[in-house]
């Protein structure tokens, strides 16, 4: 048992060292790294290539990839991208560092190779010694853990508790408005933090490599979302909670492996959920105690900084409000509403009209991406219009998926009741995730729906009824939609109708209160909204919207695969609805067939390492996020809507008297003006 606490020691200090990097950085610049895991693989992978690749020894090696890398790195990553971060909405922010998450590992396979390695060495020279203290048996990797853990922790804490240093990284966050009245250069206290931020995980990374490998960048991803744990334990702030938890994730998981029953389905289930189930007690813990779990209705600031914060989506709002045109006539009446009909559903339509065109296999796409855009609407209701930021919506895909399989395969259900039944446990599981996360703060129900995802993905997917011997579980569509025609219109007439439902609960008094709820939280409280059953109802819809988009993916595809529905995977169907634009039914479609058929016509027309290329795509898209809060889709369409609105308004038939006559019922304004929104 000793020789499992000692291996557990060791990655108990890679989990509290994580956990600290997370939370320095969380308190020195108010942002969350989800990306951390990405930046630790890329460090790491970078000190395999230069050490077993070009045969550097291990000091140059570690020096070029752990200090040297990092700084230049975080620097280049702080004024690229982070710098943006400190006073953005926190969707922004974790769509933006997600974004960093998806892009950076194709980066590194298209940079650095991504040939098979299977031993991947630490610290320590090879072959590795070995000490014995009485029967326990300590390797050198080990030792050298240990004393990097020590030491980073122990500054770490010194420095951010008793520093003049620490002070002015913990006075950037409480108010950056005041702090900069002190004299304080925000950019180079942030440049430093995120400097930091790298090494530590690259440290980290190095030192987690005998362990974890660098062939699996998910590996890193992984050990990320368990220090999350800690994070969440030390409430974002407490730097001592947060190492106690890494230690103790470590302690209890060894312990696991040691009593458990090797070879067994429930003990390769129970350990990688062991911090994951911390998460859950601790949550349970702050519930009892009636805490509102990190819920915050100023981000990341004092009232000084929300007073001079500019919130985008109002003044884009205004804008478009101002700049409305009454041309005068019936004729521009109507060709105004038709215009506006087919601005609305123009994707639709185009989507519509692919399956005509298109020829071959490209035509069976179509339904696999309005498959996908059906997924994205339950983000588009969830986000857009709830501002509940779930990061298991791929889950609900595969409960929908995986539960209409197997109810209609194993137990012969009718499809059409298997489809309702988990439609409607879908609905029911998106309620208990909105009562367990309805008194936290947006980052707790990131990490809590993130957790939630992994696992089902572990626990749940992982069972030999789903999985099937590796080849997962057959679904054939209706025999009437078997071709790929008819396919491919049975899931546009979904997502249709979906986008109809959104657009319905948008402009119903559930979107009002949803709406108010988004804007002015303790305003829709005090005016006696009734938030909690909005928000109830939107996970139930939007859970239920996930199913069935899940369901017609397997329609698409004939089988439902438990690996298609990992959590993980889900971070970049993110990254590629918020990049396009979370606000708008059509940006979900585009959304849907970007993903599906960017990655078809590079894989077709380009040839060597350009696998990787849409996916870095993706994850650059949400980084640029950061610079544009609404998305590419919206942001083009508001600057079109613009543009006709312009064009209206200089149109004789618009202003049929003389633009200086005191009877002209519609003023001109100035091109500038409304070019800008002024």
């Amino acid at each position: 048992m000793i020789d499992f606490i000692v291996a557990g020691l060791v990655m108990g200090g890679i989990y509290a060292m994580t956990a600290s990097g997370l939370v320095v950085t969380y308190v020195s610049t108010g942002v969350l790294n989800f990306a951390f895991g990405a930046i630790a693989y890329l460090l790491a992978r970078l000190y395999y290539f230069l050490h077993v690749t070009h045969g550097w020894n291990i000091p140059l090696a570690a020096v070029i990839s752990i200090p040297v890398a990092g700084t230049v790195l975080g620097v280049v990553f702080y004024f690229v991208l982070f710098r943006f971060l400190a006073r953005a909405d926190r969707l922004v922010q974790i769509a933006a560092t997600i974004g960093l998450a998806v892009a950076i590992p194709p980066a590194v396979s298209v940079i650095l190779g991504s040939p098979v390695i299977e031993t991947t060495p630490g610290l320590a020279p090879q072959p590795v010694h070995v000490y014995y203290l009485g029967q326990v048996a300590i390797t050198l990797d080990q030792l050298i853990a240990y004393i990097c853990v020590a030491v980073v922790l122990g500054a770490g804490l010194l420095i951010l508790r008793y520093t003049p240093a620490g002070l002015t990284m913990r006075a950037m966050v409480d108010s950056p408005a005041l702090a900069s009245l002190q004299g304080v250069d925000s950019r180079r206290v942030g440049a430093v933090v995120w400097s930091v931020c790298f090494t530590i995980a690259g440290l980290a990374g190095v030192l987690a490599g005998p362990i974890l490998g660098v062939n699996d960048p998910n590996n890193y991803t992984l050990l990320v979302a368990a220090a999350f744990a800690a994070v969440v334990a030390a409430r974002l702030r407490s730097l001592p909670v947060a190492v106690a938890v890494g230690f103790a994730m470590g302690i209890v998981g060894a312990i696991f492996q040691w009593a458990l029953p090797p070879n067994s389905q429930w003990t390769a289930a129970a350990l990688p959920s062991v911090p994951f189930l911390f998460i859950v007690v601790f949550l349970i813990y702050f519930q009892l105690r009636g805490e509102r779990v990190g819920k915050t209705y100023i981000n990341n600031g004092g009232v000084l900084d929300e007073a001079i914060r500019v919130n985008v989506e109002s003044v884009a709002g205004r804008s478009n409000a101002e700049l409305t045109v009454r041309p005068g006539g019936s004729r521009f009446r109507v060709g105004r509403l038709a215009a506006s009909f087919i601005s609305q559903n123009l994707i639709i339509i185009v989507a519509a009209i692919l399956p005509l065109v298109l020829s071959g296999y490209r035509v069976s796409l179509v339904a696999d991406a309005a498959a996908f855009g059906v997924v994205m609407l339950s983000y588009t209701l969830l986000i857009g219009e709830g501002g509940m930021i779930w990061l298991c919506m791929i889950t609900f895909a595969g409960v929908g998926a995986l539960g209409v399989a197997y109810l209609t395969t194993s137990e012969n259900w009718p499809i059409l009741l298997a489809i309702v039944v988990v439609l409607t446990v879908a609905a029911a599981a998106g309620v208990a995730i909105a009562a367990l996360t309805l008194r936290m703060g947006e980052l707790y129900v990131a990490l809590v729906t993130l957790t939630f995802g992994l696992l089902m993905s572990t626990i749940v997917f992982s069972q030999p009824i789903f999985v099937n011997g590796g080849v997962g579980l057959t679904l054939s569509p209706p025999s009437w939609a078997s071709g790929p025609r008819s396919l491919d219109y049975l899931c546009l007439a979904v997502f249709t109708a979906c986008a109809f439902l959104v657009w319905s609960i948008r402009n119903s008094t559930l979107g009002m209160v949803l709406a108010a709820q988004r804007s002015a939280p303790l305003g829709a409280q005090a005016i006696g909204a009734r938030v909690v059953g909005a928000r109830f109802a939107t996970a139930a819809i939007a859970a239920a919207i996930a199913a069935l988009g899940g369901i017609l993916l397997t329609f698409y595809g004939g089988n439902a695969s438990p690996a298609n529905y990992q959590a993980l995977a889900g971070l970049a169907w993110i990254a590629v609805v918020v990049t396009i634009g979370v606000r708008a039914s059509n940006a979900a479609l585009l959304a849907g067939l970007g993903f599906v058929f960017i990655p078809d016509i590079v894989t077709s027309y380009l040839h060597g390492n350009w696998d990787n290329l849409p996916i870095i795509a993706f994850g650059v898209g949400a980084i640029i996020v950061a610079k544009d809060p609404q998305g590419v889709f919206s942001a083009q369409a508001r600057q079109a809507r613009l543009l006709l609105r312009w064009a209206a308004s200089q149109s004789p038939r618009a202003h049929p008297h003389d633009e200086d006559s005191p009877d002209s019922p519609v003023p001109r304004q100035p091109v500038e003006k409304v070019m800008t929104g002024e």
